[in-house]
């Protein structure tokens, strides 16, 4: 977590298993990560603006919904 004037930035990284359906995807049973990071501005003690970027992807990669292609 960083943190400068009416910013917080933070970086997290979500763990579980696919258990359950998921944007039309079966439970897999698979075991799945996603990094995240969200950036917040804080103006008067709430919550102003609020951006967020996940490896969107990669976790659907890792559930098999998309393949995993090698990089040219």
């Amino acid at each position: 977590m960083m943190a400068e004037g009416d910013e917080l930035a933070t970086r997290k990284t979500f763990r579980g298993t696919h258990e359950g359906q998921f944007m039309g995807i079966p439970p897999s049973g698979r075991s799945v990560s996603m990094g995240l990071m969200d950036i917040v501005r804080i103006c008067e003690g709430r919550v102003a603006e609020h951006w967020s970027m996940g490896d969107t992807l990669g976790m659907m990669q890792q559930l098999g919904a998309i393949p995993s292609g090698e990089t040219p």
